[in-house]
């Protein structure tokens, strides 16, 4: 594998069978939420991820550190395939940073205690090394003076920005990131994507699943097309955006792009 590559993923397939009275037509044996996808991340890149709903855009990016379980193919991170039966999956998403549409924050705890649990628990790391990381990084994103505040007291854009210092106190090698404005007030989105830009800024590695399209064209060095469970089309934002090939991505442009 190129030792630039973080993240290869070979063949992956994703299949699984309708549930009953559900909206699928009749005679549907099997839904293809991935259909042989292969994707090279490169360390630093900043991978932007967009299509319809139902294209599988979550699936892919769920499957990067095993939240969904590929039925074939191969996910190979920093040079081990993770979807060996032998591998040490928890260990592997120790280095994967993960941010949902959702906060997922402890309700009953502090931000500051929400930050440094798993740290200490899963590093290693003392009280006070854990405390002085998170608080370094609350500072950066302008919420230092929340740190003993608790979830229910914080703004949507607020918690989301805490979810993700909260991946970042384990100290990833790579972010995933499934449309996490998605769940914000229009007003709050802006908070968070320019934190988001401040770390593909860093050379933060990033695979981010998202509706905004003014973030693809902006931070993205790769934009990635997908639809029915397929990769039609990849490039730069401006390849994408300007000059697309499949009718497909016409298609999808026309509907999301004022």
């Amino acid at each position: 594998m190129n030792d630039n590559v973080l993240i290869s993923v070979k063949d992956l397939k994703k299949h699984y069978k309708p549930r009953k009275n559900k909206k699928y037509t009749d005679g549907v044996t099997k839904i293809r939420a991935l259909d042989g996808i292969n994707l090279d991340i490169h360390k630093g890149e900043v991978v932007v991820v967009i299509g319809p709903s139902g294209s599988g855009k979550s699936t892919l990016l769920r499957s990067l550190n095993l939240l969904e379980y590929p039925t074939s193919g191969q996910i190979i991170f920093e040079g081990l395939d993770i979807t060996a039966p032998h591998a040490k999956i928890n260990k592997h998403r120790r280095k994967m940073g993960m941010v949902f549409q959702h906060f997922n924050l402890f309700p009953n705890m502090t931000i500051l205690k929400n930050l440094t649990i798993a740290p200490m628990k899963l590093l290693k790391k003392s009280k006070k090394e854990a405390e002085e990381k998170a608080m370094a990084l609350l500072e950066r994103v302008g919420l230092a003076d929340r740190a003993q505040a608790y979830p229910s007291q914080l703004s949507g854009g607020q918690k989301q920005r805490i979810a993700i210092v909260r991946s970042l106190c384990m100290e990833p090698d790579v972010m995933l990131f499934d449309e996490p404005t998605s769940a914000l007030d229009p007003e709050m989105v802006g908070e968070v994507l320019d934190v988001m830009k401040e770390l593909a800024n860093e050379g933060m590695t990033m695979v981010v699943v998202t509706h905004e399209m003014g973030f693809a064209k902006e931070v993205g060095d790769r934009v990635v097309f997908m639809a029915d469970g397929v990769i039609v089309e990849e490039g730069t934002p401006q390849e994408i955006f300007t000059n697309p090939q499949s009718d497909r991505l016409k298609d999808f442009l026309a509907k999301v792009i004022v």
